[in-house]
């Protein structure tokens, strides 16, 4: 993710009370300036890595989630640069919290799941596509 499209993402998550980044890595621009914005921000890896301050982490591969527990329980759920084959464990975690899952690809990748597309930038910034999953039935709702 370029740090051009960064506020472009935060932009779009910031309304949200509480999200959680999977898949956080050495990425952590977005995560740092959510919780500056008031946010309250959770991410998850596979890997111990070091997060901004006021961002709540956990060690875990969200292919094993069984049951969602209290630190799961968000407005949204988001990845960056997510690869296909974690879509859909991403958003069957964000369907069963209530939350709405919103991601970018690696670029070369299409989405492996249902959703809606946002374009954001342009101009002198990089454009980024923001993804929303879906269902059948349209959006899936973000908030409880």
């Amino acid at each position: 993710m370029d740090r051009k499209t960064d506020p472009l993402i935060v932009r779009q998550l910031r309304g949200e009370e509480r999200v959680l980044e999977v898949g956080i890595g050495n990425r952590t621009g977005v995560a740092a300036r959510l919780a500056d914005a008031g946010v309250d921000v959770r991410a998850t890896d596979v890997r111990p890595v070091t997060v901004p301050e006021g961002v709540r982490f956990r060690v875990e591969d969200v292919t094993a989630v069984d049951e969602p527990d209290v630190f799961h329980q968000v407005d949204t759920v988001y990845a960056l640069n997510c690869p296909a084959e974690l879509h859909r464990p991403i958003r069957d975690l964000a369907a069963a919290v209530g939350a709405t899952f919103r991601f970018t690809t690696l670029g070369y990748e299409e989405p492996s799941i249902p959703v809606e597309r946002e374009t954001l930038g342009g101009g002198d910034t990089p454009r980024v596509t923001l993804y929303t999953a879906t269902t059948r039935d349209g959006p899936r709702p973000g908030r409880r």
